[in-house]
């Protein structure tokens, strides 16, 4: 299990991304464990913790974003041992 933290910069906030990542994540059925929230700077933060095959699944959609987004970087920290401290995937607030 590897635990990534993604940060998205453009525009990610007031577009539905948060909730676009949340049900994507669940329309692909993929078990990760973890979460997505605002930051008080405009980017979007996405920690999740699963299997690399999912994980990479996760930030290539985080890359493209909803119809409304304008994603213009992601940035990636991959840690390989993501301990599972978090539970079911969902929005923080």
């Amino acid at each position: 299990m590897e635990e990534w933290s993604l940060v998205v910069s453009g525009r990610v906030q007031g577009v539905f991304y948060r909730a676009s990542v949340l049900k994507f994540v669940q329309n692909e059925k993929l078990n990760l464990r973890g979460f997505i929230k605002n930051l008080s700077d405009g980017r979007v933060q996405v920690l999740a913790q699963g299997e690399t095959v999912e994980l990479e699944k996760l930030a290539l959609f985080c890359r493209q974003g909803p119809p409304l987004a304008q994603v213009e970087e992601v940035q990636i920290n991959k840690s390989p041992n993501g301990g599972g401290k978090y539970g079911e995937f969902a929005i923080h607030y």
